[in-house]
């Protein structure tokens, strides 16, 4: 450290502040990722993680981005290579243009410039299915009496799901209790 001419030390840059404080794994995890695709030729990971909405679930289906290059010292005006499944490739060199421009406006300037195309196995992501919706409790008009106040709700819909809500909260008795471990 140097120091400064009322003889207190200066600060350098060198070293980043640290926060003492606790951080969450995906606060962290953006700048492993981000290595880790670079090493792969990918300047935003973005483009894997969002495949399916640049060039739709059809084509995502078949294909996969392997890297993207560009010339040395730009950013635009790069090579995209592609893993496609055997057969689908003619069909994907077909729609190259079309790849190109959507890709493009994902970017939002003209960062790819050519496809290339490599046949291989594309692992597919497995859709994620929600869970099965709860079943509402059947209502029993003699068990619960909601009165005139849901009457005046002309909304059929909004009117069943105000009866489920009070047909669940009518069927607890006492208030919440919380295992304690």
């Amino acid at each position: 450290m140097s120091k400064t001419r009322r003889g207190l030390p200066r600060q350098t840059n060198a070293e980043p502040r640290r926060s003492n404080r606790s951080r969450a794994v995906s606060e962290l995890l953006p700048d492993v990722g981000r290595a880790a695709f670079r090493k792969f030729g990918f300047i935003q990971s973005a483009i894997v993680s969002r495949w399916a909405e640049i060039v739709g679930a059809r084509y995502a289906g078949v294909s996969a981005p392997e890297s993207l290059r560009f010339p040395h010292g730009e950013r635009s005006g790069g090579t995209l290579t592609l893993v496609v499944r055997g057969a689908h490739a003619p069909m994907m060199q077909h729609i190259t243009p079309e790849i190109v421009e959507r890709v493009n406006r994902f970017f939002g300037y003209g960062a790819v410039a050519r496809v290339t195309i490599r046949q291989g196995e594309v692992a597919v992501a497995k859709a994620r299915v929600a869970p099965p919706s709860l079943k509402a409790p059947s209502l029993k008009p003699a068990t619960l009496d909601l009165g005139d106040s849901l009457r005046s709700i002309a909304d059929p819909e909004l009117k069943a799901v105000l009866e489920s809500l009070a047909a669940g909260v009518a069927s607890t008795h006492g208030p919440p209790v919380f295992d304690k471990d």
